[in-house]
């Protein structure tokens, strides 16, 4: 099962948070509402940054979620100078 997209902070927070897992990936056990979610994500690094806005800018502000848009520039400013295979994650939750 993977976890919900209504009212987390993983949405609604941190912008910067949901850009990383995104970007690099997510494979570690997080709680919310009492129940752990293990399903890994993985990196969708190469979606150009335009798209990754405009996903996340949808689900922070639909399913009775009302979060701010995310840029573009957001998203190119969380990218790393030089690009890996993906990540555990772990850098995300810090």
């Amino acid at each position: 099962m993977n976890p919900p997209l209504i009212g987390t902070s993983y949405v609604l927070g941190d912008k910067a948070r949901i850009i990383g897992i995104v970007l690099d990936g997510f494979n570690q056990g997080v709680e919310i509402g009492g129940q752990t979610y293990t399903n890994a994500m993985p990196s969708f690094k190469y979606l150009k940054d335009k798209d990754v806005a405009d996903v996340l800018t949808y689900i922070r502000s639909h399913f009775t979620n009302k979060a701010s848009a995310v840029k573009p520039i957001e998203v190119t400013s969380k990218r790393p100078a030089k690009t890996g295979t993906g990540g555990t994650g772990a850098n995300i939750l810090q």
